[in-house]
């Protein structure tokens, strides 16, 4: 059996979540508990229709969840849309070593669910564009790393990209046309950036949910990080139509052609990775929105 990059070093099952989240935070009764998702580094429950509950899957993934834990909550009063904050904190015990957190529920589905037609993904363009102006522009005390997993890293990120395209074309989910190979050429063309902005650092198709076809919150906010703006500017490429492309650069202001070309090859590469990710967990609809996401980004 083939070992997928996504596969857990740990999973928090329905019976496990309930005993830990019932022993540290014993005014939750933890009557229902609903999979909202699993990722390559979460495991996320709907607990009593409340509280989102997230579990690391992967060791990896514990410096993020830190983060996420000492800075969401200050974030959330600063940025235009609602952002995860982790309320209850759980500690490592010995049934389950690594820390986690709830959060008040956020309503939204992910844009793979969500069925927008072009009109609509125009609407989303503006409010996502000022979300990104206003946290791009924070100015934070807190030390946070800079670009830890590559992502504005050209000469590491275009190989990746490739690597991952050429398996989807193997897999037989889309097939790159000529331009694909000019857009990765002129990715590693690039100069390194400066990489001075507070970002998410991986907002990609399912981390931005909509809810009654507007930007309703980001989530998943382990890559907090430095880096150059142009690393949150994947969906500018994977989900809007050139006229939300166009409502999107007057909202946030100068994108400079560098920065563009930067999110494109991000697009690629991070299009790519989600449509293997959904075709192999059996996700049709993230499968699909990641392959149309491909062909917008070519488009």
């Amino acid at each position: 059996m083939v070992q997928r990059e996504w596969a857990p070093e740990r999973v928090v099952d329905e019976e496990l979540a309930r005993r830990l989240i019932r022993a540290q935070f014993t005014e939750l009764e933890a009557a229902t508990l609903e999979l909202l998702g699993e990722g390559w580094d979460m495991t996320v429950w709907l607990v009593d229709g409340r509280w989102t509950f997230r579990f690391p899957r992967k060791e990896f993934a514990l410096p993020g969840i830190g983060r996420e834990i000492a800075l969401l909550p200050g974030l959330a009063e600063r940025l235009p849309l609602p952002v995860p904050v982790p309320t209850l904190v759980g500690e490592p015990s010995d049934e389950f070593d690594w820390p986690f957190y709830g959060a008040p529920f956020l309503p939204g589905r992910e844009l793979a669910d969500a069925g927008l037609d072009d009109a609509a993904r125009v609407e989303l363009a503006r409010p996502f564009a000022e979300f990104l102006r206003t946290l791009h522009s924070l100015e934070l005390d807190d030390e946070l790393p800079v670009d830890p997993v590559r992502r504005a890293d050209m000469r590491f990120r275009v190989p990746r990209g490739r690597e991952f395209l050429e398996r989807v074309r193997a897999e037989g989910l889309w097939q790159p046309p000529p331009l694909v190979d000019e857009i990765f050429e002129a990715g590693l063309a690039l100069a390194p950036p400066e990489p001075g902005s507070v970002c998410h650092g991986d907002l990609h198709l399912r981390h931005l949910l909509v809810d009654h076809g507007r930007p309703s919150a980001v989530i998943d906010w382990i890559d907090l990080s430095r880096n150059d703006p142009s690393v949150d500017v994947v969906l500018y490429w994977g989900a809007l139509p050139p006229e939300g492309r166009t409502a999107f650069v007057e909202a946030y202001g100068g994108l400079t052609n560098d920065q563009l070309l930067r999110a494109r090859v991000l697009s690629l590469f991070l299009c790519s990775v989600l449509a293997l990710y959904g075709h192999h967990e059996g996700l049709p609809s993230l499968r699909d929105e990641a392959v149309a996401a491909l062909e917008r980004t070519v488009s």
